[in-house]
């Protein structure tokens, strides 16, 4: 008398818990290289204002030393100081893009911060029900031990009482 195997009756369940998982995981992956991409762009910002500000100090210094070796013409020292507005106006800019940025930086925080609490949940469920389907498999397997000895003590009770009856 073969049973047929019993199936664990949440299983479906589980498989969509584990591929919720799965997802999370994918999720926090794309949100950690989204956020090292918007600090890649932070420090770039910040390279690119550096140079603007060596270039702005270095037109300074050029025009002090036209001024200091007599060089200069009014209309080269007109052009010197709207190229240095030019470069303060371009550092002022790059200030309000590298804000920008941070606030994409801390938005793309707020990101992996959820998808690691997603994550966190998705094991948890996976857990949870892994664990309930280990404890369905052992009452499981203490109901095939239980009938399974049920059945060798009325076989023993059987064979004793052929025995009594031949003998």
């Amino acid at each position: 008398m073969a049973k047929k195997k019993e199936k664990y009756r949440l299983q479906p369940l589980l498989d969509v818990r584990i591929r919720n998982k799965r997802n999370a995981e994918i999720a926090l992956g794309k949100a950690f290289k989204i956020l090292k991409e918007e600090q890649e762009k932070l420090v770039k910002l910040e390279e690119e204002k550096q140079a603007i500000i060596k270039q702005r100090e270095d037109a300074r210094k050029e025009m002090a030393e036209m001024l200091r070796m007599g060089e200069s013409v009014v209309a080269d020292s007109h052009g010197h100081i709207n190229f240095i507005k030019r470069l303060q106006e371009d550092e002022e800019k790059k200030d309000q893009e590298i804000e920008d940025q941070k606030i994409q930086i801390e938005k793309a925080e707020e990101r992996v911060a959820g998808a690691k609490r997603d994550y966190i949940d998705a094991c948890k469920e996976v857990k949870i029900m892994e664990k309930h389907k280990e404890l369905w498999q052992k009452k499981v397997k203490q109901k095939l031990e239980y009938e399974e000895a049920k059945l060798m003590n009325e076989l023993g009770n059987v064979g004793h009482q052929l025995r009594k009856m031949r003998g």
